[in-house]
């Protein structure tokens, strides 16, 4: 069974920053790709980001520019950095690890099948 687990979420005000982090099992880390996605009401789960087991990132276009992920392999985490967040980026925000070994980045949920907890994000004045 594998086991993620999220931390950083909180409440920023508009323009601010936070670090998100992804701390999953060191067998886990080495041989599979993870991915950031979001949760609001009524919508499907979204891709964010994802970083590859050889550490390329990729970012969905709606965050380019604002969200960088990177990975710690020391530690057998990955980083999601908000910076500049807006009233529309709220939500929960999960990490998970994908399907297949050595995958590429991909974004769609459905390639995903370890989930960590969650953790919310929530931007407002």
């Amino acid at each position: 069974q594998v086991h993620l687990v999220e931390s950083g979420g909180g409440l920023v005000q508009p323009g601010g920053s936070l670090r998100l982090a992804c701390t999953t099992s060191r067998s886990t880390f080495e041989y599979y790709a993870i991915g950031w996605f979001r949760q609001v009401p009524w919508k499907e789960r979204e891709g964010v980001s994802c970083i590859s087991v050889d550490g390329t990132p990729y970012n969905v276009d709606s965050f380019k520019g604002r969200f960088t992920i990177s990975r710690d392999d020391a530690k057998n985490t990955v980083y999601l950095q908000m910076n500049s967040l807006k009233l529309e980026d709220p939500g929960v925000y999960y990490c998970a690890t994908d399907r297949a070994p050595w995958s590429g980045c991909r974004t769609l949920a459905t390639f995903y099948n370890y989930w960590g907890q969650g953790t919310q994000v929530t931007v407002s004045s």
